[in-house]
């Protein structure tokens, strides 16, 4: 999807990762050092995802930090953040809300007061008011749906728009991806996502893996590869300090993730209909993408639950070496 001469565009550049450990953040720091960039990566998981790359653990709840880490540096890729279940996103708010803010506020702030070439924050569907084909233009003046990580989201994307209105930047970038999976996924059943709470059911023999409600809510799950591959360009073409969307461009039914899996794996389901289903559908509209950062994303659902398994039974304990936000609780 990106071509070389975006690609050569990247050659020699400083670039830092923040969040490089994670699933988005490894696939952009792969796709950077193969095009000769010269990448730091700083992270609090206790991970070495590329030897290729400076790891640094730090923490960038700390302003002093994230100036220091942040000097020198050619384009800077925020994709740190927090990631875990409906269920610990409702209760433990301050968990997700609290470092966001700060790692978020701090490194805006410090790319800007470094003089950063160009800076690409991710966001999140969360940030969106809630809907069911979720377009750019419109859903914006309403709550986030994910009401304290929302907030949280929203607020970075306001810091961007600000520094736009007082000094007239326009180099730095905002994406919002979709539910995004792939090689690197947190994996704590826990605090799991549905994709890989589902993959750690079935690896641990859970029969029949009992899901709620009855299968027909419709999301939009995209592959980690290909939203990295988004966020490269949009820091590449830019966003005129606004955001665009980062999906798969494709339709799936609960029902349709889990046939999928049954394709290449061996397990029962059953669906548990006392339980919601959630939302009917929650689908990401990429028109400005496409047409403005080249956006397209190419990876089918089974190739991509086929890669992120693989990936998987050979790294299940990953999320151990994880920062958990969730138990290192002061």
């Amino acid at each position: 999807m990106i071509t070389q001469e975006v690609l050569d565009s990247f050659k020699d550049k400083k670039c830092l990762v923040t969040g490089g450990t994670g699933m988005i953040g490894r696939e952009i720091v792969d796709i950077l050092l193969n095009a000769g960039a010269k990448v730091t990566i700083v992270s609090l998981d206790k991970i070495n995802v590329d030897d290729r790359a400076e790891h640094v653990l730090g923490d960038l709840t700390s302003f002093e930090f994230c100036k220091d880490v942040t000097k020198g540096i050619d384009f800077v890729f925020h994709i740190a953040g927090i990631k875990g279940s409906i269920e610990v996103t409702k209760s433990k708010p301050a968990s997700f809300f609290v470092p966001l803010l700060q790692f978020n506020t701090n490194v805006l702030e410090a790319s800007r007061q470094n003089n950063v070439k160009k800076l690409v924050y991710t966001s999140s569907i969360g940030a969106y008011s809630s809907a069911e084909v979720f377009k750019e233009e419109e859903n914006a003046d309403g709550p986030p749906m994910d009401m304290f990580p929302g907030w949280a989201k929203r607020m970075a994307e306001l810091q961007v728009q600000a520094y736009k209105i007082q000094y007239g930047m326009d180099n730095f970038s905002i994406v919002r991806p979709c539910n995004v999976y792939g090689p690197g996924d947190n994996f704590d059943p826990n605090n799991a996502m549905v994709i890989p709470s589902l993959m750690y059911r079935i690896y641990n023999k859970e029969n029949p893996v009992v899901v709620w409600g009855d299968g027909s809510a419709i999301r939009d799950f995209a592959y980690s590869r290909d939203v990295a591959e988004g966020v490269i360009l949009a820091l590449h073409y830019g966003t005129n300090s606004s955001f665009v969307n980062l999906g798969s461009g494709k339709e799936y039914s609960i029902k349709d993730l889990l046939e999928t899996l049954k394709s290449f794996l061996d397990f029962n389901y059953e669906f548990d209909t006392t339980k919601s289903s959630g939302f009917p559908r929650r689908v990401m509209d990429l028109e400005l993408a496409r047409k403005q950062i080249k956006y397209n994303p190419t990876t089918s659902l089974k190739e991509g639950l086929m890669k992120t398994w693989e990936w998987y039974i050979k790294n299940q304990e990953e999320y151990l070496k994880r920062k958990n936000y969730f138990i290192d609780e002061k």
